[in-house]
Order: C-alpha cells, then sequence, then structure tokens
C-alpha cells in the first residue's frame, strides 16, 4: 500500500543524497582534486625527462591515469552539481521517506533493515539502499504494520513494516564510516 512517489522524486535527474552521502562526495573530489592528481601529474613530469615517451612505460600510465581522474572528477563534479541534500532527521515522522531506517519482516518471518538513501550511497554490506531499488520504492509513503509487495526476480515478496526512524545527524558518525562526528574536527 505504499503511496505513488511525487513528481519531483521521479525526475530522473535528481540525485537525492543525505548530508553524510554530499560529504563523501566532496572528500572524494577534494582528495582527487588536491592530493591525488598533483602526485600523478608530478609523476608523469618526472617520467617525461626519461626521454622517449613512447616506450616509457611510467609515463603512458600517468597519463592514463590523469584520464582516469579527469573522468572520475567529471562525474563527481555532474552529481554534487546535481545534488539535493536531504537531513533525515527533518523528514515527517509519520511515514517512510527518503534517509528512513527500516525494519521490515518478510513472509518467512526473516526481518531485515536497510536505509534507504541516495544512489551515490549505496552500500549493501551496511544495508543502505538506493531511494530507487523496488524495495525502497515500495517502502516509501509506508507506515508501521503496512505490507508492501516487491517485485523481485524470483518472486513477489510481501514485507511488512515492523518500525522505522530517522537518523539524527550526529547519528551518521555512529555507522562506523570514518566521517565526521562528535568530536570530530
Amino acid at each position: 500500500m505504499a503511496r505513488e512517489p511525487q513528481a519531483d522524486e521521479v525526475n530522473p535527474r535528481n540525485n537525492l543524497i543525505t548530508p553524510r552521502g554530499y560529504r563523501r562526495l566532496m572528500d572524494e573530489l577534494r582528495e582527487l582534486l588536491m592530493v591525488e592528481r598533483p602526485r600523478i601529474v608530478e609523476e608523469v613530469r618526472h617520467a617525461a625527462k626519461q626521454g622517449d615517451r613512447s616506450e616509457n612505460a611510467e609515463y603512458q600510465y600517468g597519463k592514463k591515469r590523469l584520464r582516469e581522474i579527469d573522468r572520475r572528477v567529471r562525474f563527481l563534479n555532474r552529481r554534487v552539481e546535481l545534488a539535493r541534500i536531504i537531513e533525515p532527521s527533518e523528514q515527517a515522522k509519520d511515514q517512510v521517506r527518503f534517509g528512513a531506517l527500516v525494519e521490515v519482516v518478510d513472509g518467512d518471518g526473516r526481518a531485515k533493515r536497510v536505509q534507504i538513501v541516495g544512489e551515490d550511497e549505496v552500500d549493501l554490506r551496511a544495508a543502505c539502499i538506493s531511494w530507487k531499488s523496488p524495495l525502497a520504492r515500495a517502502l516509501m509513503g509506508a507506515k508501521r504494520g503496512d505490507v508492501v509487495e516487491v517485485k523481485a526476480p524470483k518472486g513477489d515478496v510481501d514485507y511488512e513494516v515492523i518500525d522505522f526512524s530517522y537518523p539524527a545527524a550526529h547519528d551518521d558518525a555512529a555507522s562506523g564510516d570514518g566521517h565526521e562526528g562528535p568530536g570530530a574536527s
């Protein structure tokens, strides 16, 4: 019984993201631009001084790595530009929305806990699923006690929403991701 997604949620250009996910994107972008790229540029410069560039493996590898870095920087810049940061703890608490930590039970009684996050934050080991995934789409708008149906490759699966909550901004650090949190500078 999930509600239909809002029009602004369906927009494929949206890059919904939590503050933690946005920090991760920005950290990676800074690392590439301020540390990795300058280091590789220096390595290429040093390799170029060694003579014939066509047979210089260090030079060829360095140039290839620079292209990879530049491609990733362009990708990250696009993702940051399209980012729509949503603070989970500021969501309405009456139903499952973006950023929710959701506890569900399937028809066989198996419990599962997932957090609905942005595409750039998906981490299946940490049970962070994209808001565009079939399970998240089915859960969006659900309330405690609702049963949602998820179309899966092996057949439809029903999940009952047992509970859900929204982590506070400082709870992101408690997830063990190594990013900012209480006491971090």
